[in-house]
């Protein structure tokens, strides 16, 4: 397992290498630290759903009757975001733990040094791969993209290789431990409650287009 890690991390630290691709990839993997680009996508949920749009009806009138629902409904869109976004700051303080047991130090293949450097020596698992699979699951869970959430999550994941900075498996060890605590503890969204045939019997005498229902004429 060991020789294969090597030869894996060899071929993405020496294949379509270049100066510049370097220097992209390494400012892309920046993004990855510490989670901070989920932490981020997460606030940017929390805050889009903390004051969400008014409703309309047909006329343009804004719907005051359901005011106080819409609001409830913000709240708590925003609460699964919050716990969304504080799931993924916990899958990094337990890889950090893992780490700090399992202590595999970072990667040294002879003639190509790491082009980035990193936060601490350890490298088993990998808290890019782990903080962002953990966020495109929470995420996609919310109703994000879950198409670009994953691209995203494993160009992250991907970038660590070409940098030289993780073996293959610390980088699969990291997506399982993100994928496994955010399926088990990353919010689902909550449904909507659909209006009550009362309610909705109340609406139809307010609508302006509504008309008028024919009656039988009486015997005569």
């Amino acid at each position: 397992m060991r020789s294969l890690d090597r030869r894996l991390l060899r071929v993405a630290r020496t294949y379509a290498h270049s100066p510049r691709a370097e220097l992209a990839v390494e400012r892309f993997s920046k993004l990855g630290e510490r989670g901070a680009v989920w932490l981020a996508l997460g606030a940017c949920g929390y805050a889009a759903n903390r004051s969400g749009p008014a409703h309309e009806d047909r006329s343009g009138r804004n719907r005051a009757i359901n005011g106080a629902e819409h609001a409830a409904a913000s709240d708590l869109r925003a609460a699964e975001w919050r716990r969304a976004t504080a799931t993924v700051a916990c899958v990094y303080g337990l890889n950090t733990l893992v780490k700090l047991v399992v202590r595999r130090p970072r990667p040294n293949l002879p003639g190509l040094a790491p082009l980035t450097s990193t936060p601490t020596q350890l490298s088993f698992p990998s808290a890019h791969s782990a903080t962002s699979f953990a966020g495109a699951l929470a995420y996609a869970r919310l109703g994000a993209p879950a198409p670009a959430l994953y691209a995203l999550a494993g160009s992250l994941a991907l970038s660590r290789l070409y940098l030289g900075v993780h073996y293959p498996s610390d980088v699969l060890a990291g997506a399982l431990l993100g994928t496994a605590v955010a399926a088990r503890c990353a919010p689902t969204p909550t449904p909507t409650t659909a209006p009550t045939p009362m309610s909705a019997t109340a609406d139809a005498p307010s609508r302006p287009d509504a008309e008028p229902r024919a009656t039988a004429p009486e015997g005569r």
